[in-house]
């Protein structure tokens, strides 16, 4: 009976041992359910908090994601967008103009102008120009009694301001401008060292010292990476040493000075306005900042910054103020530029002032009569013809005009030019050899040679030499 009861004592105390121990398991589990379900809980709140974070940040996001989209999408719609434009902005910008001045500091109190030029740009129709002014241009009355100092490369030296130049330019042009943009040496060297270099087609072996002004250019032709110092030479090149310069079917001395300028310019642009050029803009501010001189407001300057990194070089139109270079006995042996106020006044409304009249339906019309399926000219009538007299003798020009005319060729422009020994027939379209040995054969002399050129004057050029009679 003892040992029943003990059995039964120690069958209870097992008991409730594994009661014990079973509750243990079970409240170890609910505390493990209990912190697995403050966890769970714990994780929805912060799965919340996360969310709502994401709406907040994607909410703006995706409104301005829409309004880069109205404002045309990539670039420019995001710059746009940046400095606060919306859709109706670009559509109420006009045309902008502004007269570019290129100033060389090299020699101590003094301070030419090495480049002049018009620029403008339109970011609806994504048009540019770049007009050239000949730094020898005649600002005076008296052609006989000239001097020096009424060059237009002169004037800014006289007080260090714009003004006049911009006066100058204004009523060589009538085109009215507002705005001028001073640019140091410096400045060009500094951008162009700042991206990298500029990879640009020297058009000639380029030879030149000057030791008052610690200038020295001694570059070879053809493509290249230049750096600050070398785009410095380029486009400070006139002639050699030997007084050679470029050869006359580019443009010879000023000429192709300012050719070479206009074709270095539009690469700077090309260059620069690369996406990953977008990183070094803090820098080029700064240099533009410390080596600008402008009248030009900030505020109308950013308007049209996000339109101009989608602009494309092929949309630029380049030309040259026409003129005459008179003979020195007449101008009081000071070498001058003379502008022709006439010839001006018709490139300033073609380039300028009615670049952007849809003309669609007349060149539809002009080609189906003057081109066949490639789109070259058929037509001898249809080719736009520049004569220049660099023959020495005034009697050549309106010979030479005389015999085209009378051959059935159209004579577009009329000018003079530097003095050459070869008459020289310049392709600037790809026109059709063909006619191109015609003129040739109605001159009785010249030699044929292509310069591609994206001015509107001119398909072919005439340059007259002293071989022409």
């Amino acid at each position: 009976m003892e040992n029943k009861q003990r059995n039964n004592s120690d069958y209870k105390g097992k008991e409730g041992y594994n009661n014990t121990k079973s509750k243990n398991i079970e409240n170890k589990k609910n505390s493990k359910n209990s912190k697995k379900r403050k966890k769970d809980k714990k994780m929805k709140k912060w799965k919340k908090i996360v969310l709502i974070v994401l709406l907040v940040l994607l909410i703006p996001i995706s409104i301005f994601a829409y309004k880069v989209y109205q404002n045309g999408g990539g670039m420019s719609g995001m710059l746009a967008t940046v400095i606060g434009h919306d859709a109706n902005t670009k559509k109420n910008l006009g045309e902008f103009k502004t007269l570019i001045l290129g100033i060389s500091t090299d020699q101590e109190g003094v301070e030419l102008t090495d480049t002049i030029m018009v620029a403008s740009y339109n970011p609806n129709t994504q048009k540019a120009t770049l007009l050239s002014i000949p730094r020898d241009t005649y600002t005076g009355k008296n052609t006989a009694k000239a001097t020096a100092y009424e060059k237009i490369n002169a004037l800014y030296g006289r007080k260090h301001r714009a003004d006049e130049t911009l006066e100058a330019v204004n009523e060589l042009t009538g085109l009215n401008l507002k705005y001028y943009i001073v640019v140091k040496t410096e400045a060009l060297i500094k951008l162009v060292d700042a991206i990298g270099g500029i990879t640009f087609n020297v058009p000639i072996d380029m030879d030149y010292d000057d030791e008052s002004q610690d200038l020295h250019i001694h570059l070879k032709a053809g493509e290249q990476k230049l750096d600050g110092d070398k785009a410095e030479q380029v486009v400070r090149f006139r002639h050699n040493n030997d007084m050679t310069s470029f050869p006359t079917e580019y443009g010879d001395n000023d000429i192709g000075r300012m050719r070479t300028q206009r074709d270095f310019i539009m690469q700077v642009i090309k260059q620069t306005a690369k996406p990953e050029n977008i990183f070094k803009l803090g820098e080029i501010l700064e240099i533009a900042n410390q080596n600008l001189i402008t009248n030009i407001d900030m505020n109308v300057a950013k308007d049209y910054i996000p339109y101009v990194v989608e602009f494309n070089t092929d949309d630029l139109e380049t030309a040259s103020l026409p003129g005459t270079v008179p003979s020195l006995k007449s101008t009081n042996n000071v070498s001058i530029f003379v502008v022709n106020k006439k010839e001006a006044k018709e490139l300033i409304e073609e380039i300028f002032l009615n670049r952007d009249i849809d003309n669609t339906e007349t060149q539809s019309d002009d080609n189906s009569q003057s081109s066949d399926k490639e789109g070259q000219i058929t037509n001898k009538s249809e080719i736009k013809l520049e004569i220049l007299n660099g023959s020495g003798d005034s009697n050549n020009l309106q010979k030479a005009v005389k015999e085209l005319e009378g051959a059935g060729y159209k004579i577009s422009r009329k000018g003079t030019t530097n003095t050459t020994p070869k008459t020289t027939i310049v392709d600037k379209k790809g026109i059709r050899e063909t006619f191109l040995n015609n003129i040739r054969d109605v001159l009785g002399v010249g030699g044929i040679s292509s310069s591609e050129s994206s001015s509107v004057k001119a398909d072919v050029t005439v340059i007259l030499g002293a071989d022409y009679k």
